[in-house]
């Protein structure tokens, strides 16, 4: 089994009620993926996105990046309980919109200048793929569509929660 970073976009009023019951977040966040699953959309317009296995070293990558925004694990606790590999937390719409415009100055060969694999190692990224300079590439092809995730949930003033499942 693997770990995925998982995001999903909430409106102000949704993430109101997602804090007042953690629950229904997650039966929401479990509908819309499973809706999302057949029609594909694009990232911009999700209201679920997946990192995939790349969480991890795109979190290196930004933290490396003094990346204002903790988008791969969030900011703030939305609730205890455990949605996968811990509990969710949350960016409000202000963060959304900071990573959003952050992100958008931001090129995946910025966040990846000047990396050593035996960082990754050193640090344990998951997973334990870091044998060669090219393996710094594997994350690339997920940055683009986050980066349009995170702009379309900022044009549209929304939240996002965010779990490892």
């Amino acid at each position: 089994m693997s770990m995925n970073g998982e995001y999903l976009r909430v409106t102000p009023a949704e993430l109101d009620r997602a804090l007042k019951d953690p629950a229904w977040a997650l039966d929401l966040a479990e509908e819309i993926q499973d809706k999302q699953d057949e029609s594909e959309p694009a990232p911009s317009e999700a209201r679920h996105f997946t990192t995939h296995q790349t969480w991890n070293l795109l979190g290196f990558l930004l933290r490396r990046s003094a990346f204002p925004v903790d988008i791969v694990h969030g900011e703030e606790p939305l609730a205890a309980d455990d949605w996968g590999y811990g509990p969710p937390k949350y960016l409000t719409p202000d963060q959304v919109r900071l990573a959003a415009d952050t992100l958008h100055q931001t090129t995946y060969d910025q966040l990846i200048r000047g990396v050593d694999p035996s960082e990754l190692v050193e640090a344990e990224i998951y997973p334990q793929i870091w044998d060669s300079p090219a393996s710094l590439e594997w994350a690339r092809d997920m940055f683009t569509p986050l980066t349009k995730f995170f702009r379309g949930a900022s044009s549209a003033g929304h939240a996002i929660l965010i779990w490892l499942d």
